[in-house]
């Protein structure tokens, strides 16, 4: 008797770990967008088919160029302006927990890449423009990946 009992406590076991794993397989983006703030870039989304109170690493990535110069205490360009392009790939990531509906609702700041432009005694480095592609954010096995040009 002891037997059966384990057995069906094991199985039923078994078939529970087995629809969780098949319910967190569910999970998928509603809606993903971008847009510029400033420098920046901030990465919003709606991911849904979530346990409840389960927490998920969310990332989110892009190509990004930038162009940083160096400017002269005035503000403008000297006559031999010291110029670098970065093109790097970037990417931020937070953790967020489900709501009570296994949905997480976030955003995540995206920052242009480093600059090791060295100016010269009187001069500062700044930078004069961004740009933002190949967008995507992932998370809890998904990804979805957000077209344009930021």
């Amino acid at each position: 008797m002891r037997i059966k009992r384990f057995k069906s406590l094991t199985v039923a076991l078994v078939l529970g770990l087995a629809a969780a794993v098949a319910f967190a397989a569910s999970a998928h983006f509603i809606k993903a967008s971008a847009a510029r703030q400033g420098n920046n870039l901030v990465v919003s989304f709606k991911l849904a088919g979530l346990g409840n109170n389960q927490t998920i690493t969310v990332t989110a990535s892009a190509r990004a160029t930038a162009e940083y110069q160096c400017i002269n205490k005035a503000g403008t360009n000297p006559s031999d302006p010291k110029k670098q392009q970065v093109t790097a790939d970037v990417s931020v990531s937070g953790n967020f927990t489900s709501d009570q509906n296994g949905n997480v609702v976030g955003s995540l700041t995206i920052t242009p890449p480093p600059s090791t432009l060295k100016c010269p005694t009187g001069q500062r480095r700044v930078l004069v423009s961004v740009s933002y592609t190949n967008v995507r954010v992932s998370g809890g096995g998904t990804s979805k990946a957000i077209a344009g040009t930021f």
